[in-house]
């Protein structure tokens, strides 16, 4: 159990790096605290055990490289003391690999695997590599869904992950990452492009967990589904998102009526049950299948990709 600790543990005060100028305070202390569950980090600051420059703060407040954090003393389960990932978790992410340099590291984060531990997992896709790789700094320059499989890219080195981060902010079509997703939406999509720009709003329900929602209070977010064919009465789309908002595909989806198949939270229960007793799909169809970006000032491109994940693969063959 997660708990602000005992005896001599006191606040401390951190000043925001320069490379995190504009950062969200809870994407912050997440970095600060790890291994500790969102939904322990929103209920620091709401309880308002969290100062910004001395005041209280919203978690989605945005920070400014040279302000003063407190963080509440809070005793985490170490990783160490987590024990190791499982000899299955290590094998499997060892063999999700799919590029590597000096800067830069990625997986095909399988789907069910979260990103990063916290709220009873252990063991997310970077604690898992971090046990893979001791002694080296792994870091992630952004995050999947659990539920969603595909490219996901792990920072070596301080100046990638700033570099990267900077990119991520920068957003729009021709924005600093690319990023291209598979996925099959129930119901018959029309031909061509269809973009939704509709802004999402993420709210907490009881126990931490987020529930994203369109609402003109949300943030600007962006969304080009292409249809590239109908299976079985579905719909086989490239997705291209100019921003890269919490379950943004997925609520976009359903919001033009054609949720992702096999979304639980966002979807059509009995579309999945029919696409699970028709063509097994028993997980989330969604797919991050490339990543482009180009470090050093545009000199260095990347294309990273990652194939159909197997078992999608086979779904749209029995469709």
């Amino acid at each position: 159990m997660t708990e602000p600790a005992p005896g001599r543990a006191v606040a401390r005060t951190v000043r925001v790096p320069d490379d995190r100028d504009g950062q969200r305070l809870d994407n912050f202390l997440l970095g600060q605290l790890k291994g500790a569950p969102r939904s322990l980090v929103y209920k620091l600051v709401r309880s308002g055990q969290v100062r910004v420059n001395g005041g209280r703060a919203k978690a989605e407040r945005k920070l400014a490289a040279g302000d003063e954090v407190r963080i509440p003393p809070v005793r985490l389960e170490t990783e160490a003391g987590r024990g190791t990932p499982a000899p299955g978790l290590l094998a499997r992410i060892e063999a999700s690999i799919v590029f590597e340099d000096a800067r830069l590291l990625a997986i095909d984060k399988p789907s069910g695997v979260a990103s990063h531990g916290g709220s009873g997992i252990s063991f997310g896709a970077i604690e898992t590599l971090r046990a893979l790789r001791p002694g080296q700094t792994l870091e992630l320059a952004h995050r999947l869904d659990r539920d969603t499989s595909g490219v996901l890219v792990v920072a070596k080195k301080r100046s990638a992950l700033a570099e990267l981060q900077a990119l991520m902010r920068e957003g729009g079509a021709g924005g600093g990452i690319r990023k291209r997703y598979l996925t099959l939406l129930t119901g018959r999509m029309p031909d061509g492009t269809m973009s939704v720009d509709a802004p999402l709003h993420v709210g907490l329900r009881q126990g931490g967990e987020r529930h994203v929602q369109v609402s003109p209070d949300g943030k600007p977010s962006l969304s080009h589904f292409h249809l590239l064919e109908r299976r079985g009465g579905q719909s086989y789309c490239e997705v291209r998102i100019d921003t890269g908002r919490t379950h943004q595909i997925r609520v976009h989806a359903q919001h033009i009526g054609h949720p992702v198949a096999g979304d639980d939270k966002y979807g059509d229960p009995e579309a999945n049950r029919r696409l699970r007793d028709k063509a097994g799909l028993r997980r989330l169809f969604l797919h991050a299948a490339s990543l482009e970006f180009a470090l050093d000032d545009g000199r260095t491109p990347y294309t990273i990709n990652a194939p159909l994940a197997p078992e999608l693969a086979e779904v749209l063959d029995r469709l």
